[in-house]
């Protein structure tokens, strides 16, 4: 299987929550311009603040616009963070193609380096969590994004580069990605280029969990003492 239908990246990237799928162009376009429009107000105002109406006027569209695919703003949310998951998935294999890994630790690293990216780039995405909406529909069947991406990456780790293929594996991994997704959320939290200092650690602190059961893969450099 390839990378992008490994990490499933061929899928339509317009939200489950969407009232009428758009067929034609200018329906997805449209879409596509209420969904940037939510985003940008997600980054002005934050998650608890957003409306539709805040929506429809940075998309310069009609209240009945934005109803007319969305039944109301948690719906747009929805589709925003389906959107956003969608596109750190296509990050990742970006990140495989352009620096294909040599080791377990550089596909962990690629991973990484895509959620900081999109950190950096992508509007709406510092402050929509991944796996919140999941983890709130678990009891019902509905996947737990990072357990998803752990069991891909997984399976990446195991056929390429020879790790267990067991179900600690992925378990471990579901462990790095949530280590991970805590200290870049923290690296992020006041400064939108990221504090250098948390993302270096967070690039040790899953390397040398990993490497406790799976061996050490880099050398990975040591920072330099905080100033306090």
């Amino acid at each position: 299987m390839s990378l992008a239908g490994l990490f499933d990246v061929d899928s339509a990237a317009t939200g489950q929550q969407v009232r009428a799928e758009p067929i034609q162009r200018r329906s997805a376009e449209r879409l596509s311009t209420l969904l940037d429009a939510a985003a940008e107000a997600v980054d002005a105002v934050g998650f608890d603040r957003i409306t539709t109406a805040m929506i429809a006027e940075r998309a310069g569209a009609s209240i009945g616009t934005v109803y007319r695919y969305y039944p109301d703003r948690v719906a747009v949310l929805q589709a925003l963070h389906e959107r956003t998951v969608l596109r750190f998935r296509q990050r990742v294999v970006e990140e495989f193609e352009a620096s294909p890994p040599a080791s377990w630790w550089d596909v962990v690293d690629c991973a990484v380096t895509a959620f900081v990216g999109l950190y950096r780039s992508e509007p709406g995405f510092r402050i929509m969590q991944f796996a919140d909406r999941e983890r709130a529909n678990a009891a019902e069947g509905v996947n737990v994004e990072s357990g998803f991406f752990a069991t891909r990456l997984a399976i990446v780790l195991a056929d390429r580069f020879g790790l267990p293929d067991e179900p600690q594996l992925i378990f471990r991994v579901e462990i790095a990605v949530e280590m991970a997704n805590s200290l870049l959320c923290r690296a992020f939290l006041n400064d939108p280029l990221g504090d250098d200092r948390f993302i270096d650690e967070c690039r040790r602190v899953v390397h040398d969990y990993l490497a406790s059961f799976y061996g050490a893969a880099v050398a990975v450099p040591v920072a330099p003492p905080i100033a306090v």
